[in-house]
């Protein structure tokens, strides 16, 4: 989950300096970190992991806008791959338009992220899932410009899932929660969690909901709840296309929206 919520750049805190450099820290307070990518089109995740030599592959587009401005992952390419039993490595590949109300805009590669996902609970009847899904972001954005942290940053999550009712097309309840470590300036360290309820609509259609909630996550920035509906819809065998928007009930102010295709092999 690359944090793209709660980076809104505060004027009063900048309003003392050179023009030129008012735009430059604008734009990096508005993208000082890459973009929240959990499991999409969600921003929750869950704690299952690709099976063992299976892969998956998603191009994808995402929206965030705020009070102070826009920003827009696209292209962008994440892969998925279940390295050994119960193990999977993750890698998101980001392009990034920022569009500060105020400030110049800026479009490049964004930072990286590299993940390892690890279920070490199965579900059972009596019990759920469970996994930790340990993310570093890679500052390979350009941060005087806006399109990176600067720095490398960790986000250590927790997730859990249940299933129930009939096999072939259940419901399924995943959420859970962490905390994100965030040296560079102007930055901090803060929790985040969130949960999801989802239904398999027959052979074709999935629909979901959540709630996600997260801490504080700049020196301007404000703490979020943001309500979020989305699936996903089969176009062919192996195909699928992804699709969510919300919009936040409390704190910052955040508009958002996902939509991609996600390939399996």
């Amino acid at each position: 989950m690359n944090d793209r919520y709660g980076r809104g750049c505060d004027p009063a805190a900048i309003e003392y300096l050179p023009v030129q450099t008012q735009h430059i820290v604008s734009l990096a307070l508005f993208l000082s970190a890459a973009t929240v990518c959990a499991g999409p089109p969600f921003l929750t995740d869950d704690p299952e992991p690709v099976p063992y030599r299976h892969g998956e592959f998603y191009t994808f587009a995402t929206l965030d806008r705020a009070s102070s401005g826009t920003q827009v992952q696209a292209p962008a390419f994440e892969m998925n791959y279940g390295l050994v039993s119960n193990v999977q490595v993750h890698v998101v590949f980001p392009f990034l338009a920022a569009i500060p109300r105020n400030g110049p805009r800026a479009y490049g590669i964004g930072d990286t992220e590299f993940g390892i996902k690890y279920r070490f609970l199965q579900e059972s009847d009596d019990c759920p899932m469970a996994g930790v899904f340990p993310m570093l972001e890679i500052p390979a954005g350009d941060a005087d410009r806006g399109l990176g942290n600067g720095r490398a940053w960790v986000k250590l999550p927790l997730w859990l899932q249940k299933s129930w009712g009939p096999e072939d097309h259940p419901w399924t309840t995943y959420g859970g929660g962490g905390y994100a470590c965030n040296t560079a300036p102007g930055q901090r360290n803060y929790p985040f969690a969130g949960w999801l309820l989802q239904k398999e609509l027959g052979e074709v259609l999935t629909l979901g909901g959540e709630l996600f909630a997260q801490g504080r996550t700049s020196d301007n920035g404000e703490a979020c709840v943001i309500a979020n509906a989305g699936g996903s819809c089969r176009l062919a065998e192996n195909l699928d296309l992804l699709f969510s928007a919300g919009h936040s009930l409390a704190g910052a102010n955040h508009l958002i929206a996902y939509t991609g295709l996600y390939r399996t092999w």
